[in-house]
């Protein structure tokens, strides 16, 4: 029986999965077994390339070596047997399976917040391009204009393949409390937050409130990153280093 290989490309940092395979493989693999977390193969590449390759030195020195495989997803190598050429692979939570797309969460119940937000956005993503790898988009979400919302496949699916998510937190009401008032967040983007809480990590999402009310916020979420600004002036003036710290685990920016 004639072996089919299996393409493999070297990930050594974020880069979407379509541009990957655009680019030549970097190992040809025949598969013996695949698991729920893991798979087994035989490298039919010459062990002396192997061997003398980047990633096969990172493994060497202990750092976790992923590779995207064809039609299989992400893995990180787990061990390598050079006698017999076979490697252990375990499944990964990649991000090249995220588009480089920063999604934005508004709100219409106070626009000028929004506005702000956007207006910020838009010049710290343009400054980001010019020094990315992969060109950044902003995505805005989709918002009916007299109709209830929808929470689409589709608008899901948008958050979840989102490299960062920002949410406008900012006030759009309150309510009287017993000693302090209780700030009202657009029920919208509180929609969208809590979606996001159990699908994306801490460092892809960033809360961003304009202080224009007093009063508490109705819940502490200690392990999202929160911003406050009173000016579109501070904002972007804080944003751009913000967004290049969140970006710095993919190195996009250089």
């Amino acid at each position: 029986m004639a072996i089919i290989a299996l393409r493999a490309w070297y990930v050594e940092d974020y880069e979407p999965i379509r541009e990957i395979v655009k680019r030549p493989h970097d190992l040809r693999l025949s598969r013996n077994s695949l698991l729920k977390s893991g798979l087994r193969a035989d490298f039919l590449d010459d062990r002396v390339e192997v061997e003398t390759s980047d990633w096969f030195g990172r493994y060497l020195a202990g750092e976790t070596v992923e590779f995207y495989l064809e039609g299989s997803g992400c893995y990180a190598i787990s061990n390598i047997d050079l006698i017999s050429q076979e490697i252990y692979f375990t499944k990964l939570d990649s991000t090249t399976a995220l588009d480089p797309v920063i999604f934005f969460s508004y709100q219409r119940e106070y626009p000028p917040a929004s506005e702000m937000i956007r207006e910020a956005l838009e010049e710290a993503i343009a400054k980001l391009n010019e020094r990315s790898r992969h060109p950044l988009i902003l995505q805005l979400a989709q918002r009916p204009t007299e109709a209830p919302l929808r929470l689409s496949s589709q608008q899901l699916r948008q958050i979840r393949k989102s490299l960062l998510v920002i949410f406008d937190g900012s006030p759009v009401s309150s309510l009287a409390g017993d000693k302090t008032p209780q700030l009202l967040l657009s029920p919208v983007v509180c929609a969208e937050l809590g979606y996001a809480l159990n699908h994306k990590r801490s460092g892809q999402m960033l809360l961003l409130q304009q202080e224009r009310l007093e009063g508490q916020m109705p819940f502490d979420l200690m392990n999202l990153q929160q911003v406050s600004f009173k000016t579109a002036h501070e904002l972007k003036k804080t944003l751009p280093p913000l967004l290049q710290t969140l970006l710095q685990p993919l190195h996009l920016v250089g």
